[in-house]
């Protein structure tokens, strides 16, 4: 009985490898860098490109996560001159290494790129997930207008990949969209801070949440963070901290 159940798997194995050889030769595996054929069907990122992806690296500002060019620096210039409503964030690349792989992900329909993502960020933010111990993911809400011409919101995507390899739940119905924003990039600050106004609203009144961690793709001025951490901090959350796949070096 014991050696029927093995040959079953055996046989259900192999033919599940068979199909992803095939599906492999119909679909080659294409780099989440420069979109190529990586050329190694487990490979997600082509060789090529291995060297091409910028991590941001200490020295970074200790509020946003920002990439810094001097060691003796602690907070870039935006989190030197304006107040956040979270405790801290942080960013795994440099958004222009990976500007074209984020804007195909978010706006090209490659969702297959989550994986890949989110556990990049398993591995490299472990310690920083360890030390912020989190009770909840909650990825920027997208408005339902927006999500239904897109099909989907990239942060929620990256949430549920994150929660895949930590173990931290997502959150989705805590927050949500409920006013119709200009998109952000393009705009001032001042400008971004204005079209955020009463963006978001808390959906469930009892939040038992403490700790929580915003997922997004990625940070600029910091005004879609700010704006759902204030909400966030109003409805009771005591710490709000962040994590997004990118940041410029911009203010």
């Amino acid at each position: 009985m014991i050696k029927g159940e093995n040959l079953g798997e055996k046989i259900v194995e192999s033919a599940k490898a068979g199909f992803e050889r095939i599906l492999d030769l119909v679909y080659p595996k294409r780099c989440v860098v420069c979109d190529g054929i990586t050329e190694e069907p487990k490979r997600a990122v082509c060789r090529g490109c291995e060297g091409k992806i910028v991590h941001i690296r200490a020295p970074f500002c200790m509020k946003c996560g920002k990439q810094l060019q001097a060691a003796e620096e602690e907070l870039c210039e935006g989190c030197r001159t304006k107040r956040h409503f979270f405790v801290q964030g942080t960013a795994l690349y440099d958004y222009g290494s990976m500007a074209d792989s984020i804007f195909r992900f978010k706006y090209c329909g490659r969702q297959e790129y989550a994986a890949f993502y989110g556990r990049q960020l398993a591995e490299q933010k472990a310690m920083w997930l360890g030390a912020v111990r989190p009770d909840a993911l909650i990825p920027v809400p997208v408005h339902a207008s927006r999500r239904r011409k897109r099909g989907y919101n990239q942060a929620e995507l990256i949430a549920a990949e994150l929660s895949k390899h930590t173990g931290i739940p997502v959150n989705t119905t805590l927050i949500v969209r409920v006013r119709k924003t200009l998109p952000q990039k393009g705009l001032g600050g001042r400008e971004r801070q204005n079209n955020l106004k009463k963006a978001f609203k808390i959906r469930e009144n009892d939040v038992k949440l403490k700790t929580i961690v915003i997922i997004d793709d990625i940070y600029t001025t910091g005004s879609t963070i700010d704006a759902m951490a204030e909400v966030l901090r109003t409805a009771g959350i005591q710490k709000v901290y962040f994590m997004v796949l990118a940041a410029g070096r911009g203010i």
